[in-house]
């Protein structure tokens, strides 16, 4: 049963809707480690000078600038629409597994196609920042879909899913209106409405929004992916934020393509900037029923869906994640995330820890090393989708294919670097180039057997496999 992240909190977003909680997912350069809210977008924000105000200066809202698809001319009145940015990512990569008796490497997502050049995504966003309007008030909004292999692990049930079947799929992934409200607070409130990435955890979907190539455990199988519906961003103070949702459900959204029907939502407070800047924390939960109230169907093949019946609308699903972030230095970050899901639908408690450390060596190269611990209590989170529409069916109740593992303790050890070579970048204008090989090794800590190989409709839980999966993983960036 399909329980994503959206995401891991990744994105209450930088300049774009919810400022406070700035920095999300961007685990690169000298950002890498920062704080996130949701899983993860790179949200597009203007890089160039700022306009001369046509309102008065509001401290709670950034700067006009202008955006990077204009170039207005010098002393001619700037209208909201010289605010527009675009950007455009390309991510291909690869996963190398010697070892693999399925093509495959189980307990992986996007990452999943062993020994097989893949293109991951070519993502583009067309955004405008929040700008002042007049009246401490201020409007924004983000537009951004995605093609590649990893659409098929993104989807929002209602919005395009389907309409591609093979390994490379579309999916859109954002498409939101941002506003600032100066209302009630002395900082007023950040307002998002629409589709967006889910609001936690260190590791988001584009490309950049991350610090490595392949993603947690945590990351890809509890952390909320994507949501419809409504978040808002109390600023209690200077450093403390009060974060409320709600939404239909972690990658779906209404009736038909809804998955049950109660609404669910987000409730957690955020600490940013602590320590003259060093320190931050997130504590946000996703809650609410996360089953399927449809019927079980059964497939010719004897595949069966994720249906549980009317009894899903009341079956909760609890789903916490806290992050703290500590900057020892300008070069050196760390950061620490632990998760839990409890799930009434299928009784499993999954959980949890990962540590995260980044090294700016120089502008052009950061080393990264990732080290976590993760509980699948009964089997029922970890999950290998073995056909390319096979996790959208199983968000949408209808009959997948998979194989699991036994209940397992999971241990994963990921080093890696992330190389942004000048000698090419400096030739690309406004384009940047990155490059990051990783070596990652995957372990069973309690002595089950689940990687390397497969199970059957009649046997889907491998008892046979290796205790250990080593990959040596490396993918490449273009963006502009």
């Amino acid at each position: 049963m399909p329980c994503k992240h959206t995401p891991a909190f990744l994105c209450l977003l930088w300049g774009v809707a919810l400022p406070a909680l700035a920095h999300a997912q961007t685990m690169q350069g000298s950002n890498a480690a920062q704080p996130a809210a949701g899983q993860g977008p790179v949200q597009a924000t203007a890089q160039a000078a700022p306009l001369k105000q046509s309102v008065e200066t509001d401290p709670d809202l950034p700067t006009m600038r202008v955006g990077n698809l204009f170039t207005p001319p010098n002393g001619q009145p700037r209208s909201y629409w010289d605010g527009l940015v675009g950007h455009v990512s390309i991510e291909g990569g690869i996963s190398g597994n010697p070892w693999t008796h399925t093509g495959r490497n189980f307990g992986q997502y996007y990452m999943d196609r062993a020994n097989t050049a893949t293109l991951n995504q070519i993502m583009g966003s067309l955004s405008h920042p929040i700008t002042p309007i007049g009246g401490g008030y201020g409007v924004g909004f983000v537009i951004e879909a995605m093609y590649g292999s990893d659409a098929r692990y993104d989807p929002t049930i209602g919005m395009g899913d389907g309409s591609l079947t093979g390994q490379y799929q579309w999916a859109p992934t954002q498409i939101h209106l941002d506003a600032h409200l100066p209302w009630i607070f002395k900082h007023g409130i950040d307002v998002q409405i629409g589709q967006m990435y889910g609001l936690m955890g260190t590791e988001g979907t584009p490309a950049l929004a991350r610090q490595m190539y392949s993603f947690s455990y945590a990351a890809d199988y509890i952390m909320p992916f994507e949501m419809v519906g409504i978040v808002a961003t109390m600023h209690l103070s200077k450093h403390m934020d009060w974060i409320l949702g709600i939404d239909a459900g972690s990658s779906v959204t209404f009736g038909e393509a809804g998955n049950n029907s109660r609404p669910k939502g987000y409730f957690g407070f955020a600490w940013n900037n602590l320590l003259d800047g060093r320190l931050n924390i997130h504590a946000v939960g996703h809650f609410g029923p996360g089953g399927n109230n449809g019927p079980t169907r059964i497939s010719a093949l004897g595949w069966s869906s994720a249906g549980i019946g009317p009894k899903a609308n009341h079956l909760m699903q609890y789903n916490p994640d806290v992050m703290v972030t500590y900057h020892a230095s300008k070069t050196v970050s760390v950061t620490l995330d632990a998760t839990y899901l409890h799930d009434d639908a299928t009784r499993d408690d999954a959980y949890g820890i990962s540590t995260y450390l980044a090294w700016d060596i120089n502008p052009s190269l950061t080393l990264n090393a990732r080290g976590e611990i993760f509980r699948d209590n009964n089997g029922a989170v970890i999950s290998q989708y073995t056909g390319s529409m096979a996790y959208v069916n199983a968000l949408r109740n209808q009959p997948y294919s998979y194989y699991n593992a036994p209940p397992t303790t999971y241990g994963d050890l990921t080093l890696g670097a992330t190389y942004r070579p000048e000698a090419i970048n400096r030739h690309l204008g406004k384009g940047t180039f990155t490059l990051r090989p990783e070596i990652r090794l995957d372990k069973s800590l309690n002595g089950t057997r689940p990687f390397n190989h497969a199970g059957t409709v009649d046997a889907p839980t491998i008892t046979n496999g290796d205790e250990n999966m080593l990959t040596f993983n490396c993918d490449a960036v273009l963006s502009f």
